[in-house]
């Protein structure tokens, strides 16, 4: 069953090749070494912008990713960059992990081992490996998810703690940036264990890796997924009291395929059977509440006071197209069909930016981009929206 055909699959493959053309275009630092740290909002390049671990995980991902899709030798020398200055720069020799953020030369500036950052450097270093066959890349991502299930796997509770100091002792402040809540145990970062999870089962097969993912399935469907509400909570304490009323529509909907990836990639028909109803669960509660024809995907909501953020960002409108996409498989039925041309009609002509190149970060009701926002930086890389335009596409192959 396809939703993807015929014209809005050959848009879908020149978008792709736009995003790809943008990044290979204008993230290279040729006065420094790896890849800028910041553009503005009209692609003006920020100068000597602090480097963060989030962009350039992602940028290797996504690199690695591609060539793996379309085996373009562009985007492996691109991989090959992004691999080698990661190892340079970011990875912490002395205690082992990544660093959260070096400076424009690729020294250090905040030394804090984030385990959502962690996370990427696994998936990142797994679809390297992919691309490349490159066994240091393998032992390194295996190295790592040994490092998060020593330090941050909560043996006791169950789950995985935020954010350790430099030599992985206890820090306060665990937020990932400052609009987060400092929580000990969040959605966002296990849903981003999960994916490295599931990939690096999938290039080692190791028991230990295997035994985490099952876990983490388990878990999403246990604590994270409010079966009442139809939505994943976000932010909990220690021993799993909510602590936030807030929900995130594109976390909802990306961790619906996640987690049947993740469930495919352990063998048990019985997580196989779970996820997929959760997928259908969140899927129809996303259409209901998020979803909002010809206009897109909004935000997030507060379940409590119903206060609603109505601005659409980029990355959840493409993670909703490929999480309904899933639902659809699933399924069959037209009104996720419906809703991902719909919402692919929408972005096209509102959230690509054809002045300045590749997408806006965000627009407003009036589908104004927020000038503010930048088109590189730490938090805007192409993984959102090449990974899900190349699953799409991989259907139709």
């Amino acid at each position: 069953m396809q939703a993807v055909t015929g014209k809005i699959q050959q848009e879908l493959e020149i978008e792709l090749q736009n995003i790809l053309s943008y990044w290979r275009e204008y993230s290279i630092d040729e006065a420094h070494g790896g890849f800028v740290g910041k553009r503005d909002h009209y692609n003006k390049l920020v100068e000597n912008a602090n480097k963060g671990i989030i962009l350039n995980t992602r940028l290797l991902w996504s690199f690695a990713a591609a060539c793996n899709f379309n085996d373009d030798s562009r985007l492996k020398t691109l991989a090959d960059r992004a691999y080698e200055y990661l190892e340079a720069h970011f990875y912490d020799k002395v205690n082992k992990g990544f660093f959260w953020k070096v400076d424009y030369l690729g020294s250090p500036v905040n030394n804090r081992k984030q385990i959502y950052a962690q996370a990427f450097s696994i998936y990142s270093y797994a679809e390297y490996f992919k691309l490349s066959g490159d066994e240091q890349a393998r032992e390194r991502a295996l190295e790592t998810f040994f490092l998060i299930e020593k330090n941050a796997r909560d043996l006791k509770e169950n789950g995985y703690f935020e954010a350790f100091q430099e030599d992985w002792s206890p820090i306060e402040d665990v937020r990932l940036s400052a609009k987060d809540q400092n929580a000990p145990k969040t959605m966002n970062t296990h849903l981003h264990i999960l994916e490295a999870y599931t990939t690096l089962l999938q290039i080692t097969g190791n028991t230990r890796v295997k035994e985490a993912l099952e876990n983490l399935v388990k878990l999403f469907l246990s604590n994270f997924l409010d079966n009442r509400s139809g939505h994943f909570r976000l932010f909990y304490s220690k021993n799993w009291l909510l602590q936030s009323p807030v929900i995130s529509y594109g976390h909802d909907i990306e961790a619906t395929w996640l987690l049947i990836e993740a469930a495919k990639m352990t063998g048990d028909s019985g997580l196989m059977d779970q996820t997929t109803q959760a997928a259908i669960l969140v899927a129809d509660k996303f259409l209901e509440e998020a979803y909002v024809e010809n206009k897109g995907v909004i935000n997030e909501k507060n379940l409590e006071t119903g206060e609603t953020d109505l601005d659409r960002h980029w990355w959840p409108q493409v993670e909703a197209m490929l999480g309904l996409q899933y639902a659809f498989n699933i399924s069959g039925d037209k009104k996720y069909q419906a809703a991902i041309l719909d919402i692919w009609d929408f972005t096209r002509n509102n959230l690509i930016d054809r002045q300045n190149g590749e997408w806006f970060f965000r627009i407003d009701q009036t589908n104004k981009p927020y000038t503010q926002e930048d088109k590189l930086s730490m938090w805007k890389a192409p993984y959102h929206n090449s990974r899900a335009l190349m699953m799409l596409l991989k259907e139709k192959r």
